[in-house]
């Protein structure tokens, strides 16, 4: 039976790989994360809590685990405020370390046979300029400096020669369970969207001039990296990702509205990450009416109310630029799922519910 490792497994695409492939059964699981993922497949995985940035403790604990087969590498790690980071070069650089502290004692061990690398909509200069609609992956590489490239270049120079295949995929603004974490919308909805309530305000969207855009499902994230890692018209290749339609915010608002038990006011203009700066006092007594999980809201938002700001273009008079990203090469290699993005957003705030990591209406409403 082949072995994965997936590094980041806590995370928003690491935890639904692992899900994945233990629903599967065709893997045996090594999950690489400080922190335990929280999985319901009822197989058995291996965890390894391991802080990818010490090269020692990550070689140490890749050596218990001989006949690794396959790499899915999501970890990542952001700066406070998350958007300047994008740009900042120690921070690239952190990030190839994780990875190659990660990928080379696997490379060295002799049985792998394939990495899947995860990028994004960034890869095209998204997040800094107009890109071509819609972006494709034969275009040439954009010359702004990230992360991507330089994790890119270490794959390539590392696995040189050596047989090994490997697979890039650039999914979309990815939607699911962690919480957290850098970049996951749902736990900053649910944190919103009760404090909103909790002051007798409405669940009123926070954000700027109306936009179309693209997500990605963690699950469809999870199925093209198993489909990736075993299909021949994968190997070496490079890959867009998202669910297959397109939403903007405010037409999706009621949806997530009513999976959360809100109710939807007009428009207000007003930071997520500044709205919930001071609001611990608030949140700790919805956590201890409502049941939930003892979180803080910085252990519930990670870096992801930033994100919020961003993707709602808080502060924004003008549209942002279209970011669309085609489908068809994934799609003509045989990969063809697609998901409802109004779902993906349902579907993970309802997981979060039944966790009690957020609040929602009661059980039987769900």
């Amino acid at each position: 039976m082949p072995k994965a490792v997936v590094a980041g497994a806590s995370g928003v695409v690491g935890n639904a790989v692992v899900e994945r492939l233990l629903e599967r059964g065709r893997y045996e699981v090594v999950a690489l994360s400080r922190r335990t993922p929280e999985i319901d497949a009822t197989g058995k995985f291996t965890h390894l809590p391991v802080d990818l940035t010490d090269a020692a403790a990550t070689r140490a604990a890749l050596a218990r685990e001989p006949g690794v087969t396959h790499l899915v590498f999501a970890a990542l790690t952001e700066q406070p405020g998350l958007i300047s980071g994008w740009s900042d070069r120690d921070q690239m650089e952190l990030n190839l370390s994780l990875f190659r502290h990660t990928l080379d004692p696997l490379v060295e061990a002799g049985s792998l046979r394939h990495v899947t690398l995860m990028q994004g909509t960034k890869a095209y200069g998204s997040h800094l300029k107009p890109i071509p609609v819609p972006a494709r992956e034969r275009a040439p590489r954009d010359g702004h400096e990230n992360f991507y490239w330089l994790q890119e270049d270490h794959l390539l120079a590392e696995l040189s020669g050596r047989g090994i295949g490997w697979t890039i995929l650039r999914p979309q603004l990815v939607v699911g369970r962690s919480w957290g974490v850098a970049m996951n919308l749902p736990p900053v909805l649910g944190a919103y969207a009760a404090l909103r309530t909790e002051e007798g305000e409405p669940f009123s969207f926070p954000g700027g001039v109306p936009y179309v855009t693209e997500a990605a499902d963690a699950r469809l994230v999870a199925e093209a990296i198993e489909w990736a890692g075993n299909s021949p018209l994968a190997v070496n290749e490079r890959f867009n990702l998202t669910n297959g339609d397109v939403f903007e915010w405010r037409h999706l608002w009621p949806a997530i509205a009513a999976t959360l038990g809100v109710e939807v006011g007009p428009d207000v203009s007003l930071s997520v990450a500044d709205y919930l700066a001071d609001k611990e006092g608030a949140w700790q007594r919805i956590v201890e009416r409502e049941r939930l999980r003892p979180t803080t809201l910085p252990e519930l938002c990670g870096e992801a109310h930033h994100l919020a700001d961003y993707i709602f273009a808080h502060g924004a008079v003008d549209a942002p630029p279209p970011g669309f990203s085609s489908r068809i090469k994934i799609n003509q290699a045989g990969f063809t799922s697609s998901y409802d993005t109004e779902e993906t957003f349902c579907h993970w705030i309802r997981d979060l519910i039944g966790r009690r990591v957020i609040p929602g209406p009661s059980r039987e409403a769900l």
